[in-house]
C-alpha cells in the first residue's frame, strides 16, 4: 500500500487513526499498541502477504536474541555476548544478502566464468534493508547494554509502525520505545492531529506536484542510455537535472508523509532530510541527506571502523589525528579508509549492481577530499566558520554538480549505461548546439561542438517546458523555506530545536515569521487546497523511489 494512494489516505488512514483513539479510551493503553501493530502488519501484508511471514520471523528472531544478549549483559558474559551478536548480526545481513544480492552474485559468476547457473528471479521484501538495519542497531545496544528488555508488544511496533517500516527513518529503540510507554502520548490532541495532516499532505503534494510531474524529463532519457542511444549533450543534463529534482521532492515528500502519518497518532519520528540542496559541502550534505541512514552508518561502521584503525596507530606507536591536523597516513588511515569503506557499503546497501557501488564510491571520495581540504584549512590556521559568501556559493554548487554526477550512476540500469550518460554530460561526444548557429560560429568544430540541434534524438516533446519546470523547482529546492521551518513552533520532527533553527536562518528569511505555520482557519484552508490539488493528480500513482531499497 503506498501513502500516495486512494485506498491508503482516504480508507487505511483515517480508520487506523479512528480505532486508534476509540481504543485509547477503553482506559488500556496495550490496546492501542495492539491495533497499532495489528495495521502496520496488514499495511506491510498488502502490498505481498507471504513476505509478511519474512518480516514476523525476522521480529521474533531479533527480539529472542535481544533477550539473550540483555541476560549475557547482567551476567557479565561477555563472550557468550559476542557469540550470540555475531549470530544476530550474521542472521539479518544473510537475510539482505539472499533476497538482495543472491542473483546479482550468480550473474556475475555466470558472466565470469561462463557457467549458466539459473538465476532466482527473487522479488525484494519491501522495507528489508531498513527493518533489518532497524534491528542490528538494537542488537548491538542490547550487547552493550543499553536496551531495557522491552516488552516483545512494543518490539514489534518499534520494528513495524508502518509510516517508517517501509522506508525509513531508521529510528532508534531510545528515541520510540520510551514513547510507546508514556500514556500521554495515546491521548488524543488537536495539534497532533492538525500538525499531521498538514505535515503529510505538503508531503503528498511534494510526491505528486513535483516528483512525478518531473520525472516525466528524466525517465525517456535515462531510458535512452539504457539503449544504448548517444545522448547530446543537453539531453544528459536535462535528464540528470530532472531525476537529481525528482529524488530530491520524491525522498522528502515521503519523508514529510511518514512524520505526519505517525504524528497523527501523537507518535513523534525523527527528521530524514533538510534541504540537502542548500549545503555548502559535501559534508554537510550528507548531514542533511537521509539524516537516519548517516546516523547509523557512522554510528555502528564508521567509528567502530576508525576505532580500530586508531588503535592500532596506537600500538604502532605512531601518532593519530589532533585537532582536526594529522600526517598524510594518519588522515588516509583514520579518515580515508573508514569513509571510503562506509560508503562503499551505503552504495551496497542501496542495491546490487556495480552501479551501486560506483555511486557509494563516489560519494565516499567526495567526503574524503572534503576531510582533507578541511584538515589542510585547519593546519594553515583558517577558521572554517568564517567562509565568505562567494566561497559558500561556489561550495554549494560544487558539491550539486558533484552529487548529480553520482546520481547518474544511482539512476541508471546498470554502470555501462551511467558511463555513457556521463560522457555526454561532460562533452566527451561533443557539444551538440542548434543548426542555425554553424554560420557565425563554426570555429566552435575544432573544440568539439556539432551543429545538429540541441535535441535531436527527439526524446523529449517539450523540452522547453523541462528547463523551465527545472528552473522552478531548483528554486524552490535552494530558496524556499522547508517542511520543519514553516511549522518550526510545533515541533515538526522529533527533538526538533526550533530556537537552534531560528538561529541559523538566513537573515533573509526573517518574513517568514509572518507566514509561520499555526492551527488556524486559513493554514487549514491551504492544507484543504494541497490535499485536493495532490488528489486530483493521483491517476497515475508511481511508487517511492527509496521502497525499491
Amino acid at each position: 500500500m503506498l501513502f500516495n494512494s486512494y485506498e491508503f489516505i482516504f480508507l487505511f488512514l483515517p480508520i487506523s487513526v479512528a480505532l486508534f483513539y476509540g481504543l485509547n479510551r477503553l482506559g488500556n493503553k496495550r490496546w492501542p499498541i495492539v491495533w497499532l501493530v495489528a495495521a502496520s502488519l496488514f499495511f506491510y501484508a498488502w502490498w505481498n502477504p507471504p513476505y509478511l511471514i519474512l518480516l514476523l520471523l525476522s521480529i521474533a528472531i531479533n527480539y529472542g536474541l535481544s533477550v539473550a544478549l540483555n541476560r549475557a549483559f547482567v551476567a557479565e558474559q561477555e563472550r557468550k555476548g559476542k557469540l550470540i551478536l555475531w549470530v544476530g548480526v550474521l542472521f539479518n545481513l544473510g537475510l539482505i544478502g539472499y533476497y538482495k544480492y543472491f542473483d546479482f552474485f550468480l550473474g556475475n559468476v555466470n558472466q565470469a566464468v561462463g557457467t549458466s547457473l539459473p538465476l532466482q528471479n527473487i522479488i525484494l521484501p519491501l522495507g528489508i534493508s531498513f527493518y533489518t538495519f532497524q534491528q542490528i542497531a538494537y542488537l548491538v545496544d542490547s550487547f552493550e547494554g543499553e536496551t531495557q528488555g522491552e516488552r516483545f508488544l512494543d518490539y514489534c511496533l518499534f520494528v513495524s509502525f508502518f509510516p517508517q517500516l517501509i522506508a525509513g527513518p531508521i529510528v532508534n529503540h531510545q528515541e520510540m520505545l520510551p514513547q510507546f510507554s508514556k500514556r500521554s502520548t495515546f491521548l488524543f490532541k488537536h495539534e497532533d492531529l492538525s500538525v499531521g495532516l498538514t505535515i503529510f499532505f505538503i508531503g503528498l503534494f511534494k510526491k505528486v506536484i513535483f516528483a512525478d510531474q518531473i520525472s516525466l524529463y528524466a525517465s525517456p532519457i535515462f531510458s535512452a542510455a539504457e539503449q544504448g542511444i548517444p545522448l547530446t549533450f543537453s539531453e544528459a543534463w536535462i535528464g540528470a537535472l530532472a531525476y537529481s529534482l525528482q529524488i530530491y521532492f520524491d525522498f522528502s515528500g515521503y519523508s514529510d508523509m511518514a512524520i505526519g502519518a505517525a504524528r497523527m497518532f501523537g507518535i513523534k519520528l525523527p527528521l530524514n532530510f533538510n534541504s540537502p540542496y542548500k549545503a555548502f559541502n559535501i559534508i554537510d550534505f550528507w548531514a542533511r541527506w537521509h539524516m537516519t541512514l548517516t546516523r547509523f552508518l557512522t554510528r555502528y561502521l564508521y567509528n567502530p571502523i576508525a576505532l580500530f584503525m586508531s588503535r592500532r596507530r596506537l600500538q604502532q606507536g605512531k601518532a593519530l589525528i589532533k585537532r582536526g591536523v594529522g600526517s598524510p597516513a594518519a588522515f588516509a588511515e583514520l579518515v580515508a579508509v573508514p569513509t571510503l569503506v562506509t560508503m562503499l557499503l551505503a552504495g551496497i546497501w542501496h542495491g546490487a549492481g556495480w552501479q551501486y557501488m560506483i555511486f557509494g564510491l563516489l560519494n565516499g571520495s567526495y567526503l574524503t577530499l572534503n576531510h582533507g581540504w578541511h584538515m589542510l584549512q585547519k593546519k594553515f590556521g583558517r577558521n572554517l566558520k568564517q567562509v565568505s559568501w562567494y566561497e559558500q556559493r561556489l561550495g554549494q554548487l560544487v558539491t550539486l554538480v558533484a552529487w548529480i554526477a553520482s546520481l547518474v550512476f544511482f539512476r541508471a540500469v546498470n554502470a555501462g549505461a551511467g558511463i555513457s550518460m556521463l560522457s555526454s554530460m561532460f562533452g566527451f561526444r561533443g557539444i551538440s548546439v542548434p543548426p542555425s548557429l554553424e554560420g557565425k560560429l563554426s570555429v566552435l568544430k575544432a573544440f568539439g561542438f556539432r551543429f545538429d540541434g540541441m535535441f535531436h534524438n527527439a526524446l523529449l516533446e517539450q523540452a522547453a517546458v523541462g528547463l523551465g519546470l527545472i528552473l522552478l523547482l531548483f528554486i524552490v529546492a535552494l530558496f524556499f523555506p522547508n517542511t520543519q521551518q514553516w511549522m518550526a513552533h510545533y515541533e515538526p520532527g522529533l527533538g526538533y530545536d526550533h530556537r537552534a533553527a531560528l538561529a541559523q536562518r538566513p537573515k533573509w528569511l526573517i518574513w517568514l515569521d509572518r507566514f509561520e505555520w499555526h492551527p488556524t482557519h486559513s493554514w487549514a484552508l491551504f492544507t484543504v487546497s494541497l490535499m485536493v490539488i495532490s488528489v486530483l493528480n493521483l491517476s497515475n500513482v508511481s511508487e517511492f523511489i527509496y521502497f525499491q531499497f
